[in-house]
């Protein structure tokens, strides 16, 4: 479990459930041959028992739904700060491939989002590109994390997830198209696409909701193809086994650690192992740390990130990408995409979506109506005749959420005999009609694309981005400001706090450097162009189809909670509950 995280930390909390799959039992044991068993065994008698410390995994937490948290990443004991330097130190950097790989060798890769460096920012006073030299320097530089450890190991290549971000947006706008098509063979999602980039809310749709997954965007995360992209495009080109890529991830969000460990994210869905050979799968991405625990990964180094160079790594230590075409794509700067206050804090796949539609529709306009609150807003695209050509919404924080839901929960047929089948929505009860495409129409419902998100405010707010009270302890200890005496911030503080963090992710564009000059902003169709020819590239050089390479599938989680016990453990059952203190 990661030091920095506690129950106390968790602002996304929907409901505790009433048990657990994996509950901790501690039954006396038995024993065998008993010198005498009319013997009354009394207390000081019992010899003491050292049980083993309760385990429980990410794959245990993924497959109950007992408990439905978008942080539980609290029962983690891996997939920490402390992994990746236990990582570093128990496997030597292999920088080139000179045709041998030693066995315990790794090449180490990174993927930073944007979210992170703004958090970075905010922290230290400095601009997002500044936060990026850090991180870049803290990771692959000479001062960071290869000035020390065992082997002195650091990661080859750090990978923004912009880049892969572009592709995401690129492919959601092609699968919303098709969805709008009403094409029977199931290539795409039901309308509305929900969006699917958030773990915390995948994880309560396939626990609590199944009727939802239809609606989920098939896309993997910019987290997730990353992972498939730098595994593949590396394997591939320098033919290490993928076992051999070490992949870590930095990311805003506790919940990016349960994504992690998707079964459906490893090598197991682009390759196509022999049946004959054992293969453990090896997850596209072996580590995600949060903003906060960058923090810690650097204080257990002994390196204060703000001391660090807050330049461009010189050229010896980053060495190009092993594949020339995937080089520019990941590293190039041409995009289409700004990160503004309308595209929101969330990676902006909404707001793709309706310009990519615009773009479609020459004179058309972007129509915003803010709903209940600031985490509700609907738009519709219009023409300039006044028709409305596409209707979406942006649903942020675990409230918000489940009023949608509701308002997407099948109708109930009526028990009543000869009773037609009802159209009524579950939540409110209104009647509500069929569209040509299948898809219930309706205020709230007649969506073709719903960006989802658990965390009010979006993703610079995620449950691992580094807080006030940590920013306030580093300005403390480097001097910059006073101890204050203040125990908790003010709502008004945290607002202001969060603020700072999101200036700091929309300035990201304004940002200059002048070690770069191929900055480009491309138009919506060019962009789109370029990001299909890097695609089928990388298809065409894995030899592995787009499907398996950039898309993902879902399922539902069941739960033995509140079923019928099997008579045999009956009795196990009924000797754990007296046990403990008094029974249930």
């Amino acid at each position: 479990m990661s030091a920095i995280l506690s129950a106390d930390d968790l602002n996304d909390f929907i409901s505790p459930g009433v048990a657990c799959i994996k509950p901790v039992e501690s039954l006396p044991q038995k024993q065998s041959n008993p010198e005498n068993p009319y013997e009354v065994t009394t207390e000081d008698k019992v010899q003491p028992e050292n049980l083993p410390p309760a385990q429980i995994s990410l794959t245990d937490c993924l497959a109950c739904s007992g408990c439905v948290t978008s942080a539980e990443a609290v029962l983690i004991s891996l997939q920490s700060h402390a992994e990746v330097l236990n990582t570093l130190d128990a496997h030597p950097e292999l920088r080139s491939h000179d045709g041998q790989l030693p066995e315990e060798g790794r090449i180490f890769v990174a993927s930073v989002s944007p979210q992170v460096r703004a958090s970075l920012a905010a922290t230290y006073g400095i601009s997002e590109k500044e936060a990026d030299h850090i991180i870049h320097q803290f990771l692959s530089g000479p001062q960071g994390l290869r000035a020390g450890g065992k082997h002195g190991s650091g990661f080859n290549w750090v990978v923004d997830t912009n880049a892969l971000r572009e592709a995401v947006l690129v492919l959601t706008a092609d699968e919303v198209s098709q969805s709008l098509a009403a094409t029977s063979d199931g290539s795409a999602p039901k309308r509305p696409i929900l969006s699917s980039a958030c773990p915390g809310w995948i994880c309560y749709a396939e626990k609590t909701h199944p009727f939802i997954l239809p609606h989920l965007s098939r896309l993997k995360s910019p987290q997730a193809l990353s992972g498939t992209l730098l595994k593949t495009a590396i394997s591939k080109s320098l033919g290490v086994p993928a076992s051999r890529i070490w992949h870590l991830a930095i990311m805003p969000c506790f919940d990016k650690k349960l994504e992690a460990s998707r079964e459906e994210l490893t090598d197991a869905s682009w390759t196509n192992p022999s049946p004959d050979e054992p293969h453990t799968p090896v997850r596209d991405v072996d580590c995600v740390i949060t903003s906060r625990e960058l923090l810690s990964l650097a204080s257990s180094r002994g390196i204060s990130l703000s001391s660090l160079p807050m330049t461009s790594l010189p050229q010896s230590f980053r060495p190009p990408f092993p594949d020339p075409t995937l080089d520019s794509f990941l590293f190039s700067k041409r995009s289409s995409s700004q990160q503004t206050p309308m595209a929101g804090s969330s990676g902006g796949y909404l707001y793709h979506v309706l310009l990519a539609f615009q773009a479609r529709n020459p004179g058309s306009e972007i129509v915003t109506q803010r709903g209940r609150n600031a985490d509700v807003v609907e738009y519709s695209l219009v023409s300039p005749g006044g028709e409305t050509l596409l209707k979406a919404a942006r649903y942020y924080g675990f409230r918000n959420i489940q009023n949608l839901v509701r308002k997407l929960k099948p109708a109930r047929a009526s028990r009543l005999p000869g009773a037609r089948a009802s159209t009524a929505s579950a939540a409110g009860g209104r009647r509500q009609p069929i569209s040509r495409s299948g898809a219930a129409s309706g205020p709230g419902i007649d969506y073709a694309y719903v960006e989802v998100m658990a965390c009010p405010g979006g993703c610079t707010n995620g449950g691992g981005q580094i807080r006030i009270e940590d920013a306030r302890e580093i300005g403390t200890q480097e001097g910059a400001v006073e101890a204050s005496g203040a125990s908790k911030p003010s709502p008004n503080e945290l607002r202001s706090w969060l603020s700072r963090v999101d200036e700091a992710y929309y300035s990201a564009d304004s940002d200059s450097d002048d070690g770069m000059t191929d900055q480009q902003t491309l138009s919506i169709a060019d962009n789109e162009s370029r990001i299909h020819k890097a695609l089928e590239y990388w298809s065409t050089m894995t030899q592995i189809p787009l499907s398996k390479l950039a898309y993902t599938t879902y399922r539902e989680v069941e739960s033995d909670v509140g079923k019928p016990i099997a008579p045999n453990d009956t009795t196990r059952v009924v000797e754990l509950a007296g046990k403990i203190g008094g029974g249930w």
